[in-house]
């Protein structure tokens, strides 16, 4: 059987009258929509401002506010103690309790992963409070804050140690650990501050002798002798001179150097009479950091 098609149905132009009735229709409309817009952006205007979040925290005591910071401290929770303690530094703002909540805020900072900010809050509590009982406290965590030594997660792979990384940080907590150890020798963060001197004190030796050693290897002599001579002028009794010395003597011999060559080499001689570069003729291998020593 053939199906069956419909006729098209025949579309009516619409007649004059049907128009101006449309016409006026729409012309009443738009005079009726100018202010009722106005009223509508008037009302979501002030639904805004009516959905601002609430204060969980604003019939709290300040000692409700520090337990409150200090349990998110200890889960782990550092972005959500950081507000909590920014409001109590506010509402006991000129008591011991607000000078806490600034040093607790910094930690929470620094191990947030935040040490600029954490580094501007000690900055701000060291110029606000100098008579202040943490004041060393203070100087100790802002060295730790320069001074992580946690290499990433590929460290391992590259075996990069402290000394091949930039060095500003590592001088910047050098400063606030010496600067505890002189004003307060007594104080219970003294000794952990001069151990971790020691540390950066050899990590600064070692950075020039690796930047020598990479100099060397290269080619630039002149170069490597330049940052070989920094070391062992700037640091004593540091295990990285050994090296800073032999880069120079072979350096020295590549260019033909001999005089200088031998008076490096008589130096050595003295300083490391057991050295295993001279006896190896060459550079110490590179295999793990030298320097962890925690």
């Amino acid at each position: 059987m053939t199906p069956v098609v419909a006729a098209p149905r025949r579309r009516l132009a619409p007649s004059p009258m049907t128009t101006s009735i449309l016409c006026q229709k729409a012309a009443t409309m738009s005079r009726i929509s100018a202010p009722l817009l106005s009223a509508l952006l008037a009302a979501g205007l002030l639904a805004g401002c009516s959905s601002t979040p609430e204060d969980k925290t604003a019939g709290w005591t300040t000692d409700k506010i520090y337990s409150e910071a200090r349990d998110e401290l200890n889960g782990g929770a550092y972005d959500k103690a950081v507000p909590l303690l920014e409001k109590l530094e506010g509402r006991a703002a000129g008591t011991p309790l607000a000078q806490q909540a600034q040093l607790d805020k910094a930690y929470a900072q620094y191990k947030g992963g935040e040490k600029a900010q954490a580094i501007a809050t000690l900055d701000r509590f060291l110029k606000l409070h100098p008579a202040s009982p943490a004041y060393d406290y203070a100087l100790y965590l802002k060295g730790l804050v320069n001074f992580n030594d946690n290499l990433g997660l590929f460290s391992w792979i590259s075996r990069q140690d402290l000394s091949e990384r930039d060095q500003k940080a590592a001088k910047d907590s050098f400063e606030s650990f010496r600067e505890l150890a002189t004003r307060f020798p007594d104080s219970r963060y003294a000794q952990d501050a001069r151990q971790r001197m020691t540390y950066i004190v050899n990590s600064l030796a070692q950075y020039e002798v690796h930047v020598a050693r990479y100099y060397y290897e290269r080619g630039a002599y002149v170069a490597a002798i330049s940052r070989a001579q920094i070391a062992l002028a700037d640091y004593k009794d540091v295990p990285a001179l050994e090296e800073a010395l032999f880069i120079l003597i072979k350096s020295y011999d590549a260019l033909g150097m001999t005089q200088l060559r031998d008076d490096a080499q008589r130096v050595m001689l003295a300083s490391y009479p057991q050295s295993q570069l001279l006896s190896q003729n060459g550079l110490k291998p590179k295999t793990g950091p030298w320097w962890k020593v925690w």
